[in-house]
């Protein structure tokens, strides 16, 4: 069964210098996961992993300019 037969979410996490990294996932803690596969250990600390928001595809434009 492929991972996708359930809904992700895209999120939007707050970094400690003001930008926003995005990720998706089912919930905050499986896109943290997800992240985690992605970035070094120097990047995740970054991350305020309780200062989130979820936001859809057609926000994401909204958005762009904070992305770090």
């Amino acid at each position: 069964m492929s991972s996708f037969s359930n809904p992700h979410y895209m999120y939007l996490f707050d970094l400690k210098n003001g930008k926003q990294k995005l990720a998706y996932g089912e919930s905050p803690e499986d896109a943290l996961r997800i992240l985690r596969v992605r970035l070094s250990e120097a990047e995740m600390a970054e991350i305020l992993v309780d200062r989130f928001i979820k936001i859809n595809q057609r926000q994401l434009h909204d958005y762009v300019h904070n992305l770090g």
